[in-house]
């Protein structure tokens, strides 16, 4: 199974990751963890160019072209190897995450997205996405307190609204594939809905889990 972990800037992503992770591990369930953009060397070298502040403009396209060049270097190189070997995989962000920034955070057409989704991932997909849901004031105040922040994270208050919008909506036309989580509650809280989410999509999928 391929499960992804989304949600915006703050959402508390790799704590609740953590949670998976162990869920599955206590089930006897092989889980290998990554992320994106990133996940093989060449994907991590684009990640840094992408997250890194810099003086030259970063051209929409030219954003857009790399995401989708690491994720294809992940792709081929770790995901469906693992699922081949028959290890689950535990992704932080994947596709729905560059239709949420790229698209509706930068306002790039739909249509091209889908033209380079289908390119590069043909009709994968992930099996079950927990969409990690919080305000973006809150959230960009959460990731204000890690300390400096990346290239998106300094994109206006605008441009997140935006993004969530667009995961909510997401969850909305999809919701037997995504499950949306409260994560501005109470940390016990959230890690209590992560885990029923989990045990849903178990449920409803027949996994051995």
């Amino acid at each position: 199974m391929f499960l992804t972990v989304e949600g915006g800037e703050g959402a508390g992503k790799s704590t609740q990751m953590d949670v998976i992770e162990t869920l599955l591990r206590e089930k006897g369930i092989p889980v290998l963890r990554t992320r994106e953009p990133g996940g093989t060397p060449l994907a991590e070298e684009i990640r840094a160019l992408l997250l890194t502040p810099r003086q030259e403009p970063v051209v929409e396209l030219t954003e857009l072209l790399l995401v989708f060049a690491a994720r294809a270097q992940h792709l081929e190189l770790f995901i469906r190897p693992a699922l081949a070997r028959g290890d689950w995989v535990l992704c932080d962000r994947f596709v729905d995450a560059t239709l949420a920034y790229q698209g509706a955070g930068r306002g790039m057409s739909a249509e091209l997205i889908g033209r380079l989704r289908d390119l590069v991932l043909a009709d994968f997909r992930p099996d079950f996405t927990l969409l990690l849901d919080v305000p973006a004031q809150r959230g960009l105040e959460r990731a204000a307190a890690r300390g400096v922040s990346d290239r998106f994270e300094r994109e206006s208050m605008y441009f997140h609204e935006r993004v969530r919008e667009c995961y909510l909506q997401l969850a909305h036309d999809e919701p037997e594939r995504i499950s949306v989580v409260d994560a501005g509650a109470a940390l016990e809280v959230v890690s209590a809905s992560v885990r029923d989410a989990c045990h849903g999509f178990f449920a409803r999928s027949g996994s051995r889990a």
